[in-house]
This record gives C-alpha cells, sequence and structure tokens, in this order.
C-alpha cells in the first residue's frame, strides 16, 4: 500500500504543478494583451499601460473563459474609437499566450 501511497502523492503534485503553471501563464497571457491594448489605446509606457493590465487581468475574474477579458479591452478599444474584429482580439489573446508559455517556460 506505501507504493499506492506514494504514487497518488506523486499525482496530486504534478496536478497541482499543473493546474498552477495554467494560472500563471493565463495571468501572465492577460497582462501581456493587457500591454498591447494599453498600447492602442495610446497610454504611455509605464505605469499607465501597468495599471491597465492589471484592470484586464482582474476582469479574467468576472467569469470562467476568455469572453470577459476579449469584452473589456473591446469595450475599451470602441470607447477610443478603435474597433478590432473578434479574429484579430483572440489571434493578438493566442499571440500572448504563446509567449506568456514561453516566458515561463524558459524561466
Amino acid at each position: 500500500m506505501k507504493g499506492l501511497d506514494e504514487r497518488e502523492k506523486r499525482f496530486e503534485a504534478e496536478f497541482m504543478h499543473k493546474q498552477e503553471l495554467a494560472f500563471r501563464i493565463t495571468a501572465r497571457r492577460n497582462r501581456l494583451f493587457g500591454l498591447w491594448a494599453a498600447a492602442q489605446l495610446g497610454l504611455a509606457p509605464g505605469e499607465a499601460a501597468e495599471t491597465y493590465a492589471t484592470s484586464v487581468i482582474i476582469a479574467a475574474f468576472k467569469a470562467p473563459g476568455d469572453e470577459d477579458v476579449i469584452a473589456k479591452v473591446r469595450a475599451d478599444l470602441a470607447g477610443k474609437g478603435l474597433s478590432l474584429s473578434d479574429v484579430a482580439l483572440r489571434a493578438e489573446l493566442a499571440r500572448a499566450e504563446a509567449e506568456a508559455r514561453r516566458q515561463l517556460l524558459e524561466s
């Protein structure tokens, strides 16, 4: 039984590690997406852009999935008279996710 208990603990530890990594990738992705959107909005790199990126990260906690993040950025862009298609926004979100994954796995 000791072998089974150890195996179970390893699986649980691996599962927890994968979940934590997925969360960190998503949070970093949302930050990168927020920084991209901040640039589109004309916010200067630095504190204003970081503050906006943080607001995108917070928006992600409103509902499961990516719709809340995309909706926030779409609305903010529309507020500045910028109109990007869902395809363009999702493509940028995918690019940000690939970059976030690369950054976290290489560190």
